[in-house]
């Protein structure tokens, strides 16, 4: 066993107490020197981590109810949900007929106003309606976590999109790199299956990123898996140029997206009813053929052993799916 599997096996033996995370999270150590002390200092943080989000759940849902003026809430930048066209004036026509489902989530400034954390969009259309009031909790947080609260707040609203809840995720696990998905998902009481496939979006090229930041509705998840695996496949300046198409184009639709982005230039230029050729030497040992979702294989050579074949075409399958599924 080398030093550094040795010293990761010791450290996955370390137990650390009640005591030691308080006394981690209450001061700030030098840092650790040891792969012991470094596990202990992530523990700590990611249990800190765990603390602050239980504790912002339980502001919400504790925080001072009652109609507040709206000409008194301010927007504060980055905190506001990028709605569609279509998306703002469904909301709009909602509101101008019935009551708000949930409140906004407010925090109290020094000049006795309020920041929004929560609602932004919400409070701009009751602005437009001419309405002077709105049903509102106001929130007693740390200022340092009204941001985080602020993620937190949208981060279960049922339209959000999956890279809106990308970047809440982000955002919740900024500065904690010990806080793993696992945790994440505990904390904020989703799969963490839900989460993993979330953190997709890990795998796209930047350009991208800030694309979809502009229409984040126009990427799901399960399409974002798709092409963070054809930027690892070394297309990434296709994935970009797919997905500025998605932005821009509303007839665009992600499966097109992803076929384009996976699609094999040469095989696409191929003529798809020719058989590919697999040679052993200078004679063909068999031909493979593509017809409506068949593939189909005809061996020249060994046919004896076309079931060990296909058995081993099933485990090749097999081992594809389950990269992709990392």
């Amino acid at each position: 066993m080398s030093w550094m599997k040795e010293q990761a096996a010791k450290a996955k033996s370390i137990q650390v107490t009640p005591e030691d995370q308080k006394r981690a999270t209450e001061s700030a150590p030098a840092p650790a020197r040891t792969a012991p002390g470094h596990l202990m200092q992530l523990q700590a943080t990611a249990e800190k981590q765990r603390q602050e989000i239980i504790a912002l759940r339980a502001e919400v849902s504790s925080a001072s109810r009652a109609m507040r003026p709206i000409a008194r809430l301010h927007e504060v930048e980055g905190r506001r949900r990028k709605l569609t066209p279509e998306q703002y004036a469904e909301l709009k026509a909602n509101l101008a007929k019935f009551p708000l489902a949930y409140p906004v989530v407010l925090e109290r400034r020094p000049d006795g106003d309020w920041n929004i954390n929560a609602g932004n969009n919400r409070v701009a259309i009751y602005r437009e309606l001419g309405i002077e009031e709105i049903d509102s909790i106001e929130t007693n947080v740390d200022p340092a976590l009204a941001e985080r609260l602020a993620f937190f707040s949208n981060l279960f609203a049922p339209s959000l999109s999956d890279f809106e809840k990308y970047l809440n995720f982000q955002r919740l696990a900024e500065g904690a790199d010990a806080l793993s998905q696992q945790e994440l998902a505990a904390a904020v009481g989703l799969s963490t299956s839900h989460v993993s496939k979330i953190f997709k979006f890990d795998g796209l090229p930047p350009a991208a990123l800030e694309l979809l930041a502009e229409r984040p509705d126009r990427l799901g998840a399960d399409a974002a898996a798709e092409l963070a695996r054809a930027t690892a496949d070394g297309r990434g300046g296709k994935v970009t140029e797919v997905v500025k198409r998605l932005v821009e184009d509303e007839k665009f639709q992600q499966k097109e997206a992803v076929k384009i982005a996976l699609a094999n230039v040469e095989e696409t230029k191929a003529d798809p009813a020719k058989p590919l050729i697999v040679k052993s030497g200078k004679k063909n040992f068999c031909e493979i053929s593509t017809r409506n979702g068949v593939v189909g294989v005809r061996f020249k050579g060994e046919p004896e052993r076309a079931l060990d074949w296909a058995h081993e075409i099933r485990e090749f399958i097999e081992s594809k799916l389950e990269e992709r599924s990392k």
